[in-house]
């Protein structure tokens, strides 16, 4: 069998990714063991939980606080304007700390839990006689307590999804090796079932989320969906000795903002 200069095989080469990526010990990752679709497919259950979680809060928030907290329509629109803006203004920061510190593997493990937190309280607000919403029949004002209880879990989602959009995807590319030309069409592959995902979950949480809030209850729909996404954490954590990692590389930025 030929050697190499360094002593070592081809077919030893061969079994190792040298992309610069690491696995969870931080030594270099074996091609057999670790990335491709044995590790994309943890990236992709829990950006399917969390789309059909997103959007199934988000098409139906304003009919939430019109009918049930009785805001009138401007101030409802506001509302919702506010919590969408600050939504898309997160993956920034999340980015940032992702790529100066934490690494993306961490980021989306941390958004999770914050995600998670912010779907528990929505739960609880809903089950929770104290702080659940009054009747509409006996009042047409909301409880303050559920009013700052909703609207701090919807801004813990924001959070959570502020750290999701800039890592998952590209972490879940990370799985594949671009220098390997069957990884290469592997990954083209991943971005196709990304795409597919991400709009299948869009139909559910529009459609089915939204027919469980409106025919049945908000509660039974937020606990549904909590328990999706907490079982998906639980997935993609267990999956993390599949995983390539990269080393933060640190931000452009962070020399300026010293």
């Amino acid at each position: 069998m030929e050697k190499t200069e360094g002593g070592r095989t081809e077919k030893s080469e061969e079994k190792r990714v040298h992309d610069a990526s690491v696995d969870y010990k931080g030594r270099v990752p074996l091609r057999a063991s670790t990335g491709t679709w044995k590790a994309a497919l943890f990236v992709l259950t829990i950006e399917f939980s969390e789309r059909i979680s997103y959007f199934g809060i988000a098409t139906n928030l304003i009919s939430y606080l019109t009918k049930v907290m009785h805001e009138d329509l401007k101030t409802a629109a506001k509302n919702v304007n506010y919590w969408s803006g600050t939504t898309t203004l997160m993956p920034l920061v999340g980015g940032f700390v992702a790529d100066a510190y934490t690494g993306r593997f961490y980021m989306v493990l941390l958004s999770s839990f914050v995600y998670l937190m912010g779907l528990s309280l929505l739960t609880m607000s809903q089950f929770i006689p104290s702080i659940k919403p009054c009747d509409t029949r006996i009042c047409q004002q909301p409880r303050k307590v559920h009013e700052v209880l909703f609207f701090f879990s919807l801004y813990c989602i924001s959070l959570g999804t502020g750290g999701y959009k800039p890592c998952l995807e590209s972490f879940g590319a990370d799985q594949f090796d671009d220098d390997h030309l069957e990884e290469r069409k592997k990954k083209m592959s991943f971005f196709n079932w990304w795409n597919f995902a991400m709009c299948f979950a869009l139909m559910i949480g529009a459609t089915v989320v939204v027919y469980v809030q409106d025919f049945v209850s908000w509660g039974v729909a937020c606990l549904i969906i909590t328990i999706i996404m907490a079982l998906t954490i639980i997935t993609f954590y267990a999956g993390k000795s599949f995983y390539r990692y990269r080393r933060t590389q640190g931000n452009p930025l962070t020399p300026i903002l010293q």
